[in-house]
């Protein structure tokens, strides 16, 4: 047998394992859940029943389903609280958030620092409104003068939701960006100095550029993680008050799970791909490993 046949064969040998793993943990699943998505399936027979592009449809046409999907990306603006008024406002984005982790980085620079790690059911615990450690210290300091409900009335429940949210990727994202601001080069900025350049000159200029690759890096993750954000929020407020914290992730189990709609639950899973796929997709063609602009 001539080295390049070897070669060959060596090399099919090394990929087929891949190629299996992809096959049964990727590409199987993801065909499986197409395929439910155009059927109504009963759990419990078992048995299907083609309906075509009506569990699409359906979702499109549901407002509970647009509600969720902009919920995930958190620009809902309008809301009827539990009082009957209209709350309105921008609601926080990654931008903040990563600005936010930014200059937590530019603090901690030269220094070390541990993410501290807590599960959500201390968050609930502190965010509770009869014995929560929020309200009593607010109540002691005198800043309210009763306790206020963090997660079952809206704003509020979204408001504590994004800050529990911001907390549980900061350390993440503050690490990232130490990491690359530890790696720029001193000599840019004294040559800015030396050409009198001023503090914010010295940011803009030098410092935002350099973070240019792992901010492309950090922004696509956040959108991704926001995106399949479950656990955090089932466990914070279950999607409630009513549907005010309720996102695709959570909509899919509770069709999926509770109410055994399959179908119904699979067709969104295929519209949080083709979304993803939407976001991803544009932004490596316009941003490259390296965080650079693409020229063509």
């Amino acid at each position: 047998m001539r080295l390049a046949t070897k070669n060959s064969v060596l090399g099919i040998g090394l990929f087929l394992p891949a190629l299996a793993f992809f096959l049964v943990l990727l590409a199987y699943p993801l065909a499986a859940a197409i395929l439910l998505s155009f059927n109504n399936v009963d759990t419990l027979t078992l048995s299907s029943r083609y309906v075509g592009l009506a569990n699409y449809w359906g979702r499109l046409a549901d407002p509970e389903f647009l509600s969720a999907l902009v919920n995930i990306f958190h620009l809902r603006c309008r809301h009827v609280d539990a009082a009957g008024g209209d709350w309105c406002g921008d609601r926080a984005t990654s931008a903040p958030r990563i600005l936010f982790s930014i200059t937590g980085a530019g603090l901690f620079c030269s220094r070390t620092c541990s993410p501290p790690l807590s599960p959500c059911f201390v968050w609930r615990w502190l965010f509770n409104d009869l014995y929560g450690f929020l309200n009593f210290a607010l109540l002691g300091l005198g800043v309210v003068d009763k306790p206020v409900d963090w997660l079952g009335r809206m704003p509020n429940a979204f408001v504590s939701v994004i800050f529990v949210s911001t907390w549980k990727f900061f350390p993440f994202v503050v690490i990232a960006v130490l990491a690359r601001l530890q790696s720029i080069p001193d000599y840019l900025y004294e040559a800015a100095i030396m050409d009198g350049a001023s503090k914010w000159a010295l940011f803009w200029d030098v410092t935002l550029p350099q973070l240019r690759s792992v901010l492309s890096v950090v922004i696509l993750l956040r959108v991704i993680w926001d995106f399949k954000e479950f656990d955090m929020i089932y466990l914070l407020t279950g999607g409630g008050p009513g549907h005010g914290t309720e996102t695709l992730p959570l909509m899919l189990y509770k069709l999926a799970f509770p109410l055994s709609q399959m179908g119904k639950a699979s067709a969104i899973g295929v519209f949080m791909l083709v979304i993803m796929l939407l976001v991803i997709v544009p932004y490596f063609r316009f941003t490259d490993v390296g965080g650079e602009e693409r020229t063509r």
